[in-house]
């Protein structure tokens, strides 16, 4: 399954914030060892380095940047990117723009846990339990 992470997903387990970094953590493993196709957006990996650097100092942002970009592919914000995001009946600019990486990826889903900011998107959004779960029944298929 092809999916983007949204931001708060990814900060989950950076931040180790309960309870949901374990999950999290979990939907991270399965990307790398190949059970999930796992992309971040462009923009996640800049915001990523900006809080991980007031947490951990410019150093541990990198070597966090490093973790993300050898785990996720990266879905590209270009300019047909930002112009689609304008048109879409999505509460916050962001979460649109976001929602157009995905569509550049070929993304099935969005793993979030702001299913509220997607509620009108094309791609649909999917909270981690949820998407765990998708992938166990699967397994067992």
């Amino acid at each position: 399954m092809n999916v983007l992470f949204d931001t708060n997903v990814v900060l989950d387990v950076l931040l180790d914030r309960a309870p949901h970094a374990d999950t999290a953590a979990k939907l991270f493993a399965l990307v790398d060892n190949g059970r999930l196709d796992g992309s971040i957006c462009s923009t996640t990996v800049t915001t990523i380095y900006y809080i991980a650097a007031r947490s951990f100092g410019r150093q541990g942002a990198r070597e966090q940047v490093r973790r993300l970009l050898g785990l996720f592919r990266v879905a590209h914000v270009d300019r047909a990117a930002l112009d689609g995001a304008l048109y879409l009946d999505l509460p916050d600019y962001e979460d649109a723009v976001v929602h157009e990486a995905a569509r550049g990826t070929g993304a099935e889903a969005i793993v979030t846990r702001d299913r509220a900011g997607f509620a009108h998107a094309e791609i649909p959004a999917i909270d981690p339990e949820e998407l765990l779960t998708v992938i166990a029944v699967q397994g067992r298929d």
